[in-house]
């Protein structure tokens, strides 16, 4: 049996191969390891139209075995994160599949400082998820009760991300993407507080639009407006806004590995970046740390998933780090990657520097790179499928000392995900459809 737990949690299709009755399990798992009778529990999600359903379940899980609930409402990922942290609880759980589309949920658990459980634990979880039934319940007198603290802990989490926003004074005209999700109750009121003029665009979830044709993984109408209205800068935040990628005034889109970069080389400029090291995905451009080392800093690279870059971070010391994706953390404001703190302090750098985004992303020059998400079944036997692994050697040869593949199952969907990075951008694009081709054929 496959781990249920992916790189972010539990994810899959809600109400097909994602239950309610594991949301449930899961409360129970979650309030007998993580809580405790009489302890408390926050629960969050995004826009979807099945949030709903696994906060109910996952309240009554966690109800049954003696612990208060407080509902958080609509909120972003990185909002429960901070409750979690802060606000006295053993425990979070965010109903939310990100960047996924909206027929998908995922359950991610946090534990009291608001951080994602260590492979180990949720291991624990998974096997207690598994004999939901077994655990002792409480008797009458002892079940938990439900709280709607929506608006009270959605205003602690704006209150100190406004903090933060107030610090960064600029009047630049801003396009905000909201992906229809969770930043759509928040995002505004935030960015706004810099003083900049700011325009949200798929701000409008209806259960059934979040990422759907926008945010951060489809930016093309964010680039689109702010060419249209004339704006200095645009940002597209994913469903659940943990993710932020921008666009600057001519409409081209600056990833994360180009932000990650002019974060870390204003940074390092200024003696305020901690052993001189950025922490990012093996996914991370060459680009970005041929950049790094010409200006005398460093990369470590870890496994994909936000959970090790904040892993790496520890152990390297480093105040900053993420992923191409626009999963950017940066420790001095939060421990988990923020799609709102990014744009803010993108904001503070290209205000500081009196310098249009363009010039600034482009002191991070990237290597042509492809990515190819696999539709695959049998997404773990890679490895050990002969044609699929000769493919990939040929294709290193082919690409020399400065190229790269990498090959994965992904950790949220049922695919094999393709990276090749190379000089040549034809060949890399060659490369990069011929291994996803074969292993499309191979793994279905």
């Amino acid at each position: 049996m496959s781990r249920l737990f992916g790189t972010d949690g539990i994810r899959g299709v809600a109400n097909v191969d994602l239950q309610p009755s594991l949301a449930f399990a899961l409360g129970r798992a979650t309030a007998h390891r993580l809580v405790g009778v009489g302890g408390s529990l926050v629960v969050g999600r995004d826009t979807r139209r099945s949030g709903d359903m696994f906060v109910a379940a996952i309240s009554a899980g966690a109800t049954s075995l003696g612990v208060e609930v407080h509902h958080a409402g609509v909120i972003p990922t990185p909002g429960l994160a901070y409750l979690a942290g802060e606000g006295g609880y053993a425990a979070g759980i965010m109903v939310s599949a990100s960047h996924n589309p909206a027929a998908d949920n995922g359950l991610k658990v946090l534990d009291e400082k608001g951080l994602k459980l260590e492979d180990a634990l949720e291991d624990e979880l998974e096997s207690l998820i598994w004999r939901a039934d077994e655990l002792p319940g409480v008797p009458n007198g002892s079940i938990g009760r439900v709280h709607d603290r929506s608006a009270e802990l959605r205003e602690r989490y704006v209150r100190q991300r406004t903090a933060i926003a107030s610090r960064v004074r600029t009047d630049l005209r801003i396009v905000l993407d909201c992906a229809n999700g969770s930043g759509c109750a928040v995002a505004e009121e935030i960015v706004s507080a810099t003083g900049a003029r700011v325009e949200t665009i798929h701000a409008e979830p209806d259960g059934v639009n979040i990422n759907r044709g926008c945010g951060a993984t489809d930016p093309a109408s964010l680039a689109a407006a702010v060419l249209a209205r004339g704006a200095d800068i645009g940002f597209a935040l994913d469903g659940d806004a943990d993710r932020c990628v921008a666009v600057d005034a001519s409409g081209r889109v600056v990833d994360g590995d180009q932000l990650i970069g002019l974060l870390a080389l204003e940074r390092l400029a200024r003696g305020a970046l901690p052993g001189g090291a950025v922490v990012v995905s093996v996914l991370s451009n060459g680009g970005l740390q041929r950049a790094m080392e010409e200006a005398g800093g460093s990369v470590v690279r870890t496994p994909v998933g936000d959970k090790y870059i904040l892993e790496g971070m520890v152990v390297s010391d480093a105040g900053l780090g993420g992923e191409k994706s626009g999963h950017v953390i940066v420790l001095e404001h939060s421990s988990s990657g923020d799609g709102i703190v990014t744009a803010l302090e993108v904001l503070r750098v290209v205000t500081a520097a009196g310098l249009p985004l363009a010039d600034l992303a482009g002191r991070i020059p990237l290597l042509p790179q492809q990515q190819r998400a696999v539709a695959a079944r049998h997404k773990e036997q890679w490895e050990g499928d002969p044609e699929i692994l000769r493919a990939i050697a040929a294709a290193k040869q082919r690409l020399g000392a400065s190229g790269r593949v990498l090959v994965r199952p992904s950790g949220t969907e049922p695919a094999l995900r393709v990276m090749v990075e190379g000089a040549d951008p034809a060949l890399v694009t060659e490369l990069a459809d011929a291994i996803a081709a074969l292993a499309s054929d191979r793994l279905n």
